[in-house]
């Protein structure tokens, strides 16, 4: 099976484009380990190397499979440049503009900003530790439609930031055909973040997302149509937000806080608490201390919330 791999290397079609990016500094990520003697392109990386790894042995275990994965994967020397071809192919803007044009972009932001790569990895870990129908980084790289749709908005973003708003936007506008997910390119998304399902999530222009927050589908970081400038939410690092939820206006969302599934958020919510219901009510927390041992009318989709201690 090594010998087939090799000879289908050559065989990509994205193989003249594949090119050494420049690696991000590991040495700042408290979850990488470093190999002392590594020989591989993906020494040094953990995250790469294991989900070249994965790429193997799903090849190993279904052989039909092998095409697929060498061009995506293992014909690539780095997790940018297989992240760059992948979002290339998947965006697919030849009615536009040449998919190998599109290729060549994402690679050079790539290579400007190694905190994108930074943050993909992040992202993968966040999926593999806290989504439990992740079995493995790799099916999230290649499938699954949040994470994708979240390094095309890094790359949008930072064209947006350049000051060249018609390419991000128009990276956005197909990222939103072709993921159902609508983030506009000058949002602010921190790293370790997870976009579960993702289906019609929906974040505006000045939200800000910090680090290592969980948002489910069906969620809406929007303004609440009065305000103009700042007027969307800011989600503090560490932040649950339940599927179907829409948090409206320029409001805080504070660490650690859980917002139910289904609630409208118009108010600040306070760190480490939770909230729930339309208009979403603070229910517990260590801001808010509660026990819930009554009904208090705190149900949620057909859930009673009368059993739950916080």
């Amino acid at each position: 099976m090594a010998t087939c791999v090799e000879n289908c290397r050559a065989k990509a079609p994205f193989s003249k484009y594949v090119v050494n990016i420049p690696q991000p500094d590991l040495s700042k990520c408290s979850n990488c380990t470093i190999p002392a003697n590594g020989s591989s392109d993906a020494a040094g990386d953990d995250v790469w190397a294991k989900i070249q790894e994965e790429a193997r042995s799903d090849v190993e275990e279904e052989p039909l499979l092998q095409n697929y994965y060498v061009d995506l994967i293992l014909s690539h020397n780095s997790l940018e440049s297989a992240l760059a071809a992948h979002l290339a192919n998947r965006l697919n803007l030849s009615n536009l503009m040449p998919t190998n044009s599109l290729l060549e972009l994402l690679l050079s932001i790539f290579s400007k900003d190694p905190e994108i790569g930074r943050s993909a990895r992040a992202d993968l870990r966040a999926a593999r530790d806290r989504d439990p129908a992740c079995a493995k980084m790799v099916h999230c790289f290649l499938y699954y439609k949040g994470f994708l749709a979240l390094q095309a908005h890094r790359l949008a973003h930072r064209l947006w930031a350049e000051g060249r708003a018609a390419a991000a936007l128009l990276l956005q506008s197909r990222t939103s055909e072709v993921f159902a997910v609508d983030i506009h390119p000058g949002a602010r998304i921190g790293s370790g973040v997870l976009l579960d399902h993702a289906t019609g999530v929906v974040i505006g222009e000045t939200a800000v997302v910090g680090d290592d927050v969980s948002i489910l589908h069906g969620v809406t970081l929007g303004g609440t149509g009065k305000k103009r400038g700042d007027r969307h939410p800011k989600i503090g690092d560490g932040v649950l937000v339940g599927a179907g939820t829409q948090i409206l206006g320029n409001v805080e969302v504070g660490e650690g806080a859980k917002i139910g599934a289904g609630s409208v958020v118009l108010r600040a919510v306070p760190p480490r608490t939770t909230a729930v219901g339309n208009p979403a009510r603070l229910v517990g927390g260590k801001e808010n201390p509660v026990r819930l041992g009554t009904r208090a009318s705190l149900t949620m989709d057909h859930t009673s919330w009368s059993d739950c201690v916080i």
